[in-house]
Parts: C-alpha cells; structure tokens; sequence
C-alpha cells in the first residue's frame, strides 16, 4: 500500500465532525464563493491590508520563502494568498525518477487504488468514474493504481505543481457542489471529493497515464491553469472538456500547473504498476512542495494511453 497507519486512518467521523459538517448541506456554497472572490480581489488598501495582517496573524503565515516577504505590498489579498516562491525555496530531489510532493500542506490518504474505488477516509470511499466526471474509459486507465491527496490549508503556499514531468492531453471541468475539504467533512460527507466543482488535468508520461485532479471548496473563488487561465467560476453546470494537440505543453517536473484562488485539495493518480510511494507516509502527515513522495517503477511505455 506504500503508507504506513496513523490514529487519523483509523478515526471515524465523530459527533462534534457531523455537528460541524451538516449546517454546511443548505449553504448556498456557489454564492458565498462569489462573495469571497470579489472581497478577495479588492484593492481598495485599507481593506486589503487589514485583510492580510488579520489572516497572517490568525493562520501564522512564514512569508521566509516567497519572493515578496512583505504581506501588504501584495496589490490584494488573492495575490498575496497565491504569492511566488524563491526559486531557491524548494529544491527538487536530483533523481528524475522521483515523484515530488505537488503542493504544501497535509496528506489527506495515499495508497493503492482498490479496484476503481479510492479511500476517502476510513469508511468512506467512491470511484475514479465518479471523480473524473463519469468517463469510464479516462477512469480504467487508473483502476488498481495509485492515488496521493494533499490537503491544502489555509496558511500553505498554494499553487500546484507537477508531480512528474508530463504532456498535457485534455483538462476536464467537472461543476458541483463546493463543501468544505477540512478533516472534520472528509470524515463525515459521503463522495466529497467527487461531489465538489473540480479540474482535472490529464497528462501522458513515460511511465503512463497522470490525472492531477485540483477539487474546490467553500471559499474557493476559482481555480486557474497555467495554459488556460481562470478556468471557474463558470457559467453553466455541464461537464466540459478541452483536448490538446501533442507536444503542445510539456511540462516538466515541479513546473507550476495551476493554482487555488484560496485553498482547496489535490489528487494525484497513477495508473497500474506505475510507482511505488514511500513506506513511511500517513495520513495527516505535513507535506512541502517539492518533497520526495515515491518513485516511478516502469519502463517507458512509449505510448499514448489517452489515445
């Protein structure tokens, strides 16, 4: 399985998890996300660096590592919580086989994909249909793989990179709801992550299929690519996809792919036989962007496996 038990694995949601989860159900999260992206966007001072000191002081935010250290020079709030770091900051392992950490935060699960179902938390489960839109065909190149999920919290550095180096083949928007991804809701919603608006980027790789799958959350005002842009909020609530011609963007290795305009969870797949993850990883556990996570197994497909 690549992880090694933690008390969080084997914890069952709780009465104080549902009470806090619940009231969450008859939200209108779309519209409060709205709220939040225009508030987040002001760049009227007085309001933006009050925001800032308050989160900054509330989240215990290190601005050691980003390339600009002073939190109010940020022109607004979403620009200082999607701040750049150094490029010194986080150097990636030398081994190109090495599967680094896509972004800061914690390790939600990460394991073996039993079948077409991935944990969730103990007790809860749903597919990798369900998670990438209900494509069943996009789905079977990832039954019996396996999956990584990192929660992003508040206070970490939250743009996404890649986890190996890969070429792009499609970007799928998949509309929903928009839960909170805090522990307290992962352990009580059923299907969380396939029920939340997401992105899922799609890449093939030397060693196979690659689907990192960026899931939004209460608060969350969009999520952008760095080939597309801002690709929600949307209008509309259908599925939508893009396909890209070959070779059209290959991104290597710990390249930026996209970015949370406040904070959210990504889940990483790889297909069958493809990696193996370190023993010593556990839910819960901190994780930093550029981190080693495991290591590619397989030799060079030489194949498209979107095709």
């Amino acid at each position: 399985m690549g992880r090694s038990p933690s008390a969080a694995q084997n914890e069952r949601a709780t009465l104080s998890d549902w009470l806090k989860a619940l009231p969450l159900y008859p939200l209108p999260h779309h519209a409060i996300s709205r709220i939040v992206l225009q508030a987040t966007r002001s760049r009227n001072r007085r309001w933006k660096n009050a925001l800032i000191r308050w989160f900054m002081r509330t989240y215990r935010v290190d601005l050691k590592e980003a390339i600009e250290a002073d939190g109010t020079a940020y022109p607004d709030f979403n620009s200082f919580f999607t701040r750049a770091l150094r490029p010194e900051a986080r150097p990636l392992p030398q081994d190109p086989a090495t599967i680094i950490c896509p972004a800061d935060g914690a390790i939600s699960e990460i394991g073996r994909i039993d079948g077409v179902h991935l944990l969730q938390a103990k007790g809860r489960h749903y597919t990798v249909s369900e998670l990438l839109g209900g494509d069943d065909t996009l789905a079977a190149r990832f039954h019996g793989g396996h999956f990584a999920t990192v929660y992003l919290a508040p206070r970490d550095y939250h743009r996404v990179h890649m986890p190996a180096a890969g070429e792009l083949q499609s970007m799928i928007h998949i509309p929903g709801r928009l839960f909170s991804v805090a522990p307290h809701t992962v352990r009580t919603i059923p299907r969380l992550f396939s029920r939340n608006e997401r992105v899922a980027c799609l890449f093939t790789t030397e060693h196979g299929p690659l689907a990192i799958v960026l899931v939004g959350a209460l608060c969350v005002a969009s999520i952008e690519t760095v080939w597309a842009g801002v690709v929600t909020p949307p209008q509309g609530r259908q599925v939508r996809r893009w396909n890209y011609p070959s070779h059209l963007h290959h991104l290597p290795r710990g390249e930026e792919l996209g970015r949370f305009n406040m904070g959210s969870t990504v889940i990483v797949l790889f297909g069958p036989d493809q990696v193996t993850w370190r023993a010593d990883l556990h839910a819960e556990q901190p994780v930093r962007m550029g981190q080693a996570l495991g290591r590619l197994r397989t030799a060079a497909l030489g194949e498209n496996p979107f095709a």
